[in-house]
């Protein structure tokens, strides 16, 4: 007997044709696919449409800038946050400012300078220190603001303000460290110069330098520091070292022996630093602004921060993706690591061990 549900009737010659009883399941998968692969077309395009009204809405904040503070039209006490490196270098791997600002901020303490509804500056610093000539640049603009107003400075150390942050601080009328800060570190730094030519040396690698002058290329990776140039570098440091020194006696209105004293690299706790006359109280940030309300009659003043925020919402958040680096192993791969975190010898009032 014949299944007519699997043969079709005879046809003009009497011949049956067998119909496979999976036919019809083969035919369903291939609309299934089909079906799948015109379902993901769809959301492929769909996700491409939402990226292009994402991009052309958001072209502002790809593009960012600076967010411009607006200042109360009444009276008011700044806050300036000097948090992180004092550098002009501060961008991450794709480009995104981060932490502290030097134009920006030297900027907005010449708007506070000019502004009369301003009454006072408060310094909040949570830094290692920086680059000698940043460094200096901020001390100077603190000091203009405070000589050309004759309106009260006062810093608030955080949980760091060494070396650069304390030569930012100096200014200040009055200096309060919170009881956790370590500061001090006053001294100069000119990294740790590295000569790998023995490891060269033993991997058959041969350098040669041209150069116009037997101390144009001092400090190369590739050969020994002689006498005479190491010489030359601790020259460019004293000097730099007495700048700082000269400055913590003249605005702390100590002996600058004491002051060498006392200046040997060290860090401080905050009652370390209160006991040697760094600094005028320990306390928090909040004490600081008491202190400066009680003292100069300003109850009453709106605080405003004076703090960077890039306004590029959407580089701030590929600036929070981490780029896992693809190192190789092995001796002469930890030694050319090593270097290129040692590119430059800047001459720096920076706190190494808090600079990590």
């Amino acid at each position: 007997m014949y299944n007519n549900e699997f043969f079709s009737e005879p046809d003009e010659s009497g011949v049956r044709y067998y119909q496979s009883q999976n036919m019809e399941g083969v035919q369903i998968k291939k609309q299934g696919k089909n079906h799948s692969l015109r379902n993901s077309l769809i959301v492929l395009a769909c996700i491409i449409a939402g990226l292009t009204v994402l991009g052309v809405s958001c072209s502002n904040m790809m593009q960012g800038g600076d967010a411009e503070i607006k200042l109360p039209s009444g009276d008011y006490i700044a806050t300036v946050y000097v948090e992180g490196t004092i550098s002009k270098g501060n961008y991450d791997s794709w480009g995104n400012p981060y932490g502290y600002q030097h134009e920006w901020t030297l900027n907005e303490i010449d708007r506070l300078t000019g502004d009369t509804n301003n009454k006072g500056l408060v310094l909040y610093v949570d830094s290692p220190g920086g680059g000698i000539f940043e460094s200096d640049e901020l001390y100077c603009k603190i000091k203009e603001y405070r000589d050309v107003t004759e309106r009260p400075v006062y810093a608030a150390m955080a949980s760091m303000a060494a070396s650069g942050g304390y030569y930012i601080s100096a200014p200040a009328d009055k200096i309060y460290a919170n009881r956790n800060c370590w500061t001090g570190s006053i001294g100069v730094t000119i990294g740790t110069l590295i000569d790998v030519s023995g490891f060269l040396e033993n991997y058959g690698i041969k350098t040669t330098t041209i150069a116009s002058g037997r101390n144009k290329s001092m400090g190369s990776y590739f050969e020994p520091l002689t006498e005479e140039q190491i010489n030359i570098f601790q020259l460019l440091i004293d000097e730099a070292y007495d700048q700082f020194t000269g400055i913590v006696a003249e605005e702390r209105n100590m002996d600058i022996e004491k002051v060498k004293e006392i200046s040997d690299g060290r860090i401080y706790t905050a009652n370390q630093a209160l006991a040697a006359d760094l600094i005028d109280a320990v306390g928090t940030y909040d004490d600081a602004v008491a202190d400066m309300a009680f003292e100069y009659n300003l109850f009453g003043c709106e605080m405003i921060d004076i703090r960077y925020v890039h306004k590029s919402l959407l580089m701030n958040l590929l600036g929070n993706v981490n780029q896992a680096g693809a190192g190789a192993n092995g001796d002469a791969a930890a030694v050319l690591s090593l270097l290129e975190r040692q590119k430059r010898f800047p001459v720096s009032y920076l706190c190494e061990i808090l600079a990590q």
